[in-house]
């Protein structure tokens, strides 16, 4: 056990911590990331970039299974599930080798075990529930995640019942699967099982699925899942579990008070996240937690002198590139660098990666009304767009929302073939603080999916060509 002295040290290796930690070393501060489990946290293990490899497969798997609309005759399609999870772990393993060549790069002094605040400026790390280091620094960043919640009586056991880390790795393919929330996790997890050939029953509590996105799009995405032979529940809760060896009867209930029993061969719980506030030593501070997320400032500041919070940890979006650019903001605002500015949230992009893809930056039109502006609304349709219908793909919609007065972009919202890819212009957009005008006068490229953005934005403003 050795006395180590930092100028920051990072609870926690994921993509807000390992990229703080980064960047506190390039800003010439000794930096220190202590991590218990693998370094790129959830989102690069059991997260963002495994089921991006699961979701690829099912879209090839999806690809070939419609292979005559290209016509390309396929007989006899099959696949190994074994196979399919060992390449999706396999990417993970490789990325999360690279953070650690990033880090030993940038000479950031990497601990395997569990850090707890040990009092002012003071970190204790155990391993295998034995002490094995104590740390000084002058600040602190906390950057422990979150994990699944739970609901009472409808726990995961990891066999029947299953968590995203579960349903990430099945030994075998269920036939059916009971989806408990609509939100991002559980409706790619939906499309990825339904597109492998599982019949897919989804249950959400809201009136629609994808609730945090624009009503519109989410009655299209909804309409596209359902037209795949998804069964969707909305204003509907699971009440109750009975497993028995190898199926699990679940009884739904609806908000008229109706219930119906479903028998499927596995369910997965996607009711949200909860921040890793336990064990980490904050009783003994002034650091606050609501609702179960670490309260900070603007510049990730908490109650406690010399304490930060980043990431999931500290509450929605639980995002990882809202947890990477919380990091570069707290660390550089400790360094005292100018031109430092504050997380504008309305500016982080959401994206959803099913089949067809969702993907939104700022207002929906709901939230804008509600704001009291008086707003342009442009839409443009893929069946409007040469690239769409050529790769196959002419379901979704482009949408934009402008505020009437000013022509400041006020949102943004998508649904259909890579639209994740295509969110950032809008972003740079917002973030930039473009107006109708500089969006009007951009040249986009022909033919591609990007021109429909193009097209949206003239259609707020009544100068729309191709439909």
């Amino acid at each position: 056990m050795s006395d180590k002295t930092f100028d920051i040290v990072v609870i926690g290796g994921g993509p807000g911590g390992y990229v703080a930690a980064i960047r506190a070393a390039q800003l010439g501060m000794k930096a220190c990331v202590v991590e218990a489990n693998h370094l790129g946290g959830i989102c690069l293990n059991w997260g963002c970039i495994p089921t991006k490899a699961l979701l690829r497969t099912s879209e090839v798997h999806h690809l070939i299974k419609h292979a005559d609309q290209f016509g390309i005759k396929v007989k006899d399609v099959s696949f190994d599930i074994k196979k399919v999870v060992e390449r999706s772990r396999g990417v993970a393993k490789q990325l999360s080798g690279g953070i650690g060549h990033l880090l030993k790069k940038n000479k950031v002094t990497v601990i395997d075990g569990y850090a707890k605040l040990a009092g002012k400026g003071k970190v204790g790390v155990e391993k295998d529930g034995k002490k094995i280091d104590e740390l000084s620094a002058k600040h602190i960043i906390v950057a422990t995640g979150a994990r699944a919640r739970t609901l009472p009586g409808l726990e995961p056991d990891g066999k029947l019942v299953w968590t995203y880390k579960e349903a990430m790795v099945p030994d075998e393919m269920p036939k059916s699967l009971l989806v408990v929330g609509s939100g991002a996790i559980g409706i790619e997890f939906a499309s990825f099982y339904r597109n492998m050939g599982a019949e897919i029953t989804v249950v959400e509590i809201a009136e629609r699925v994808l609730p945090v996105e624009d009503e519109e799009i989410s009655k299209l995405a909804q309409k596209q899942f359902e037209k795949q032979g998804m069964k969707i529940l909305t204003g509907s809760q699971v009440t109750k579990l009975d497993k028995s060896k190898t199926n699990v009867k679940v009884t739904v209930k609806d908000a008229k008070g109706k219930e119906q029993q479903i028998t499927v061969d596995r369910v997965i719980m996607a009711v949200g996240i909860v921040g890793n506030t336990e064990d980490i030593g904050l009783d003994k501070t002034k650091v606050k937690v609501d609702r179960g997320h670490i309260v900070t400032n603007e510049w990730l500041q908490t109650d406690e002198p010399g304490v930060y919070a980043i990431g999931d940890v500290t509450g929605p979006p639980w995002l990882a590139h809202k947890a990477s650019h919380e990091g570069i903001i707290c660390v550089e605002k400790i360094a005292g660098q100018k031109d430092v500015y504050p997380m504008n949230k309305s500016n982080i992009p959401g994206c959803t990666y099913c089949m067809p893809q969702v993907a939104s930056v700022g207002m929906t039109e709901a939230q804008a009304k509600e704001r009291g502006y008086k707003i342009k609304v442009g839409r443009f349709p893929f069946m409007g767009n040469g690239k769409a219908i050529a790769l196959g793909e002419p379901e979704g919609l482009v949408k934009t929302i402008f505020d009437e007065a000013s022509g400041e972009l006020l949102g943004a919202h998508m649904v259909g073939a890579e639209v994740t890819e295509m969110i950032q212009g809008y972003v740079i957009g917002k973030t930039a603080e473009l107006t109708e005008a500089e969006f009007m006068h951009t040249i986009f490229p022909h033919p591609t999916l990007s021109e429909m953005m193009h097209e949206s934005v003239l259609d707020a403003y009544g100068k729309v060509i191709h439909f």
